[in-house]
C-alpha cells in the first residue's frame, strides 16, 4: 500500500497532500484554482496543495492509513506535531 502524507497549516491555510517521495520535488505547477502539483523530475504528480483552505474548529480531521500532521507557528519557527 502507498503511504500518503497530509499537513494541515492552519495559520497558512493550506492543505498538503504527498503520495510520493517528497524529496524527489523538482518542479510545482500551478492549476489555477488554488491548487498547486508538486512534480518529480519525470513530471509525474507526487503532491499538491490546496491553498486558501480552512478546517472549521468542531471538525475532526480523520484520514485512514495516512500520517496527518498539523503545521503550528511559533514564532519564526516552524514546528510540526503529530495529531
Amino acid at each position: 500500500m502507498a503511504e500518503v502524507n497530509v499537513y494541515y497549516d492552519p495559520m497558512g491555510n493550506t492543505l498538503t497532500v504527498w503520495f510520493g517521495d517528497r524529496s524527489s520535488e523538482y518542479l510545482c505547477e500551478e492549476t489555477g484554482d488554488e491548487v498547486i502539483l508538486m512534480k518529480n523530475q519525470k513530471g509525474e504528480v507526487i503532491g499538491f496543495e490546496k491553498l486558501n483552505y480552512r478546517i472549521s474548529e468542531n471538525t475532526n480531521l480523520k484520514i485512514s492509513g495516512s500520517s496527518v500532521c498539523v503545521m503550528q507557528w511559533r514564532g519564526v519557527r516552524r514546528d510540526e506535531t503529530l495529531i
